[in-house]
C-alpha cells in the first residue's frame, strides 16, 4: 500500500481522523521535514521515516517506492490538500512508483482563510503560484478574476529571490496591470496560529513584507471605492 495524505495547514488539528490512522498504522512514513514534524507525535517509533528537501526529493521518492514494492505499507504526507499546491509533488510521487497512488485529502489553508475572513467558495476563485515552471499563465488568470469581481484565495510562491512571488509582488504586479490600488486585502501568517493578520489596500500590500509561511485574500472592490478612486481631483 502507498497512500498520500493531506496533513492539514500545519497543525495536528486539522489532520483528518482517517490520516491519523493510516500515519499510527505505516511502516514508512515520508514527506518533506515541515510536515512530517507536524504528524510527528503520530509516527510510530517501529516505522521509518524518510524526510526529503526540494533538491533530494526525487531520489527519496524512489526510497519510498522500493519499500512500497517490497510491500511495507507506505504513506507519503502533503501540507493542506494534496489536489491544491501539492498536485506536481503527486505526480512525483506517482513517477517513482510507477503508477497512480491514492490520495486522502486534507483541509487546506485557503479553507481556514475562507473561514476566517468569511468569504464564500462560490464567489471566489483559489490560485497557487506554489509551483514549478512558468508562473504567466497564472498571474494573468489571477488578473482576469479580479477584473471579474471575484475573490481570490492566493498562495504565494516563496522559493528563491530569483523565482520568488510573494504578496509584496503580487501587489505590484496587479498595480502594473491595472487593477485598482482601493481592493481590499488579507495576508494571514502562520494561519492557524494566527500569529500575523494583516489588513490594507492592494497598494499599500505592495509595501508590507511578511514571512514565507502566508496565504492572501483579494476581496472583490468595493464599488464605492472605486468611484472614489475614479472621482477627478478639483
Amino acid at each position: 500500500m502507498i497512500i498520500c495524505i493531506g496533513a492539514g495547514p500545519g497543525d495536528i488539528g486539522y489532520l483528518t481522523q482517517r490520516g491519523a490512522e493510516l500515519i499510527r498504522n505505516a511502516d514508512v512514513v515520508a514527506g518533506f521535514e515541515a510536515v512530517l514534524n507536524v504528524v510527528r507525535s503520530l509516527i510510530p517509533d517501529c516505522a521509518a521515516t524518510i524526510t526529503m528537501g526540494y533538491r533530494d526529493q526525487v531520489a527519496k521518492l524512489d526510497e519510498v517506492a522500493l519499500a512500497h514494492h517490497a510491500g511495507q505499507r507506505c504513506v507519503v504526507v502533503f501540507m493542506g490538500d494534496i489536489h491544491f499546491s501539492g498536485f506536481q509533488y503527486l505526480e512525483r510521487v506517482e513517477r517513482a512508483c510507477g503508477h497512480p497512488v491514492e490520495s486522502l485529502p486534507g483541509i487546506s489553508s485557503a479553507q481556514i482563510l475562507a473561514s476566517r475572513a468569511k468569504v464564500c467558495f462560490d464567489e471566489t476563485t483559489f490560485i497557487t503560484f506554489h509551483r514549478r515552471g512558468d508562473l504567466a499563465p497564472f498571474k494573468r488568470h489571477l488578473v482576469h478574476v479580479l477584473e471579474d469581481q471575484r475573490n481570490a484565495i492566493v498562495i504565494p510562491c516563496p522559493w528563491d529571490e530569483a523565482r520568488s512571488f510573494m504578496p509584496w509582488h503580487i501587489a505590484a504586479y496587479l498595480l502594473e496591470q491595472g487593477i485598482p490600488a482601493a481592493h481590499r486585502v488579507e495576508v494571514w501568517e502562520n494561519l492557524t496560529r494566527g500569529e500575523a493578520e494583516w489588513h490594507g489596500s492592494l497598494a499599500e500590500c505592495a509595501q508590507h513584507r511578511c514571512s514565507d509561511m502566508s496565504i492572501m485574500l483579494i476581496r472583490t472592490l468595493d464599488p464605492m471605492a472605486s468611484q472614489i478612486e475614479a472621482a477627478p481631483v478639483v
